[in-house]
C-alpha cells in the first residue's frame, strides 16, 4: 500500500506538508501509522501546478528519506495545488514510470490500493484504455489504468462518476479470476483547479484517507499528519469528496452503481 496528500488553497511550499509536519508524508514513507505497511519506500512523486495548464512532475525510485533533491526542490517550490505520494508496491516493479501521481493534460491521479490478480488481468486491463490513450500508459500498474480507463467513461465532465465506473470495470475482471482483495480504492485526482478523492473497497477494508479544512486552504491525507488528529475528518468508505474553493463537498461512491445508471441509460 502507499500514502499520499493533496492541498488546495493559497500558494504554500511543498515542504510544509512533505517534510515539516509532526506526521509529515516523508515521516509516513518510514512510520505510516494507519494501514497495513508501514514502510513506503518503492519510490515517490510530486505534482504540481503553476500558472501553466499542465502539472509538473518529479517522481523517483528512492525511498522519499533519502532523497536529496526532493528536499531541495520542496523546499524552494510554491504551489496552490498539489499531489505528493509515497509508494508500497503491491507487486509491479519499483520504476520510476509506475510512482505516482501519473498525468494526462491538466489531470493528475494518485492511488492507494490494488486490484486482486494483478498479474492476471493486467492484459484485460490494457484493452479497457481506450486507443487514443494508450500512449500515456508508460508503466505497468492497475493504478495508472484504472486513471486512464476513468479518461474513457468521461472523466472530463463526469469526475466522480467516471472513476467510480472505472472502478467497477477493474473489479468486474477482478472478481472473475477471483483472486482477493478485488478491489481496494483510496485515491486523489485533479484538474488543477479542484481535487477529488474517494473510498472504497470490494471488502470491509477500505484504505485510510481523512481531510482537514484551514484557514487558507484544505489538507487530503491518508492520515492525520499531526499526532493529536484535531480536526481532521475520516472519509467514509463508498464516499467521495470534492473541494469548490474552501468548501468541501461530500457525494456517494458507488462503483456499481455508476455503471448501473450508465448501462440502463
Amino acid at each position: 500500500m502507499c500514502r499520499f496528500l493533496a492541498w488546495v488553497g493559497k500558494q504554500r511550499y511543498l515542504d510544509e506538508l512533505v517534510l515539516e509536519q509532526e506526521q509529515s508524508l516523508v515521516i509516513q514513507s518510514r512510520n505510516a501509522l494507519i494501514g497495513k505497511t508501514p514502510i513506503n519506500a518503492d519510490g515517490f512523486g510530486l505534482a504540481w501546478y503553476s500558472d501553466r495548464k499542465m502539472p509538473c512532475f518529479y517522481k523517483d525510485t528512492h525511498p522519499a528519506w533519502s532523497d536529496a533533491n526532493l528536499k531541495q526542490l520542496a523546499h524552494h517550490t510554491q504551489s496552490r495545488l498539489f499531489l505528493a505520494h509515497v509508494r508500497a508496491s503491491t507487486g509491479t516493479a519499483t520504476s520510476r514510470n509506475n510512482c505516482h501521481p501519473f498525468g494526462v493534460g491538466r489531470w493528475s491521479f494518485m492511488h492507494n490500493g490494488q486490484a486482486g490478480g494483478h498479474d492476471l488481468i493486467r492484459q484485460e486491463l490494457d484493452a479497457m484504455i481506450p486507443a487514443h490513450l494508450y500512449g500515456q500508459r508508460f508503466g505497468a500498474t492497475e493504478s495508472e489504468a484504472i486513471f486512464l480507463i476513468a479518461h474513457g467513461e468521461g472523466l472530463e465532465t463526469d469526475p466522480i462518476g467516471a472513476m467510480a465506473r472505472a472502478v467497477a470495470r477493474v473489479e468486474l475482471v477482478s472478481s472473475r479470476h477471483k483472486v482477493l482483495p478485488y478491489m481496494r480504492f483510496a485515491a486523489c485526482w485533479s484538474d488543477g483547479e479542484r481535487v477529488y478523492a474517494a473510498r472504497y473497497a470490494s471488502d470491509k477494508y477500505a484504505p485510510s484517507l481523512h481531510y482537514r479544512t484551514c484557514k487558507d486552504g484544505i489538507i487530503i491525507s491518508s492520515e492525520p499528519l499531526d499526532g493529536n488528529n484535531e480536526g481532521w475528518i475520516e472519509i467514509q468508505s463508498n464516499t467521495a469528496i470534492e473541494t469548490e474553493g474552501s468548501l468541501v463537498r461530500t457525494h456517494s461512491f458507488r462503483p456499481f452503481e455508476a455503471l448501473d445508471q450508465v448501462e440502463v441509460a
